[in-house]
């Protein structure tokens, strides 16, 4: 389990080091031209918004309990039967 949470961990790491980078991109207004076409800094825009998310998304899921723990103990009070 350990390593599924590192594998996480370092895969969140990796796309939050590129939404750096692109918001470096965005903040210096650094060009770049591949095989003779302009880059719009678009993007960069979304590729920073896509890398972060993901980035937060997997930090988060490396935090979460595992499979089958119970998440909440406010939904459902004791003797509840659960229905209305």
């Amino acid at each position: 389990m350990k390593s599924q949470i590192l594998g996480l961990r370092v895969a969140g790491t990796i796309f939050g080091l590129g939404c750096l980078g692109q918001l470096t991109r965005l903040l210096a207004r650094i060009e770049i031209v591949a095989a003779g076409i302009a880059i719009p800094f678009w993007v960069s825009a979304i590729a920073c918004i896509v890398a972060g998310g993901l980035s937060l998304w997997l930090w988060q899921i490396s935090f979460c309990a595992p499979p089958g723990a119970r998440l909440s103990e406010s939904s459902s009070a004791p003797g509840s039967t659960g229905g209305g």
